[in-house]
């Protein structure tokens, strides 16, 4: 992909801020109902209805996911969408017993994954200017960066699935180094965090946990 110069870069550019303009004008926040549902009244699931999740959806939570910021645009973040008897019974090596269940009965589960040679893709990903020299050869970096850009993706990821009517489980009871030797052997991706995605059986819920207030976790310099 070749970088936009001259006039077709400035028209980009203002095509961009009248669409946000835009946005804004027409939706300047999201209401309380939609801010409950995404994240203040939203909980983790560990029970499932038998209720498939389609591959469109799945496709669509991807679509809103990937429109996340990224440094550099660097979407390292990987998918892996565990929904077939043999998979979950590779996956299930890797768990904890307590989880088990929790991923056999969900409809997907999702590794969240990053590419350690993510910085491969930037030309297309930021083609205005080559920023591969700063990965190229720094392993150590460029898996900081991979890792944090992709757990940032996972976030989005759960918001995103829980925006268009799923429930999410995050899960990190499990060894990363089963997972990426049953799943990612001979290639350069590595496991971050589990994600169960289906409807919740919300009779398995117990009483949300406290969290801290403001005062407790939030400071100003």
């Amino acid at each position: 992909m070749s970088a936009l110069t001259g006039e077709a870069l400035s028209a980009a550019r203002a095509e961009a801020q009248a669409a946000f303009r835009d946005l804004k004008a027409r939706l300047p926040r999201l209401d309380d109902t939609a801010i409950d549902l995404i994240l203040r009244e939203a909980r983790s699931h560990y029970a499932w209805k038998h209720e498939p999740v389609s591959e469109a959806l799945l496709h669509t939570i991807y679509e809103i996911t990937a429109a996340g910021p990224t440094s550099m645009n660097s979407c390292p973040a990987r998918f892996i969408f565990v929904v077939s008897k043999e998979g979950k019974a590779r996956l299930a090596k890797s768990l904890k017993d307590k989880n088990i269940d929790k991923m056999m009965t969900a409809p997907v589960t999702a590794i969240i994954a990053h590419d350690l040679e993510f910085w491969r893709e930037l030309p297309y990903l930021f083609p205005h200017e080559d920023r591969r020299p700063h990965f190229d050869g720094k392993p150590d970096y460029a898996e900081v960066t991979a890792f944090r850009n992709a757990t940032l993706q996972g976030a989005y990821f759960m918001i995103a699935a829980r925006a268009v009517g799923l429930d999410v489980g995050a899960m990190s009871g499990f060894s990363n180094e089963i997972v990426d030797r049953e799943f990612f052997a001979g290639t350069t991706l590595r496991s971050n965090f589990l994600c169960n995605l289906g409807y919740a059986d919300e009779s398995a819920l117990f009483h949300k946990l406290p969290r801290f207030p403001f005062d407790k976790a939030c400071s100003f310099a």
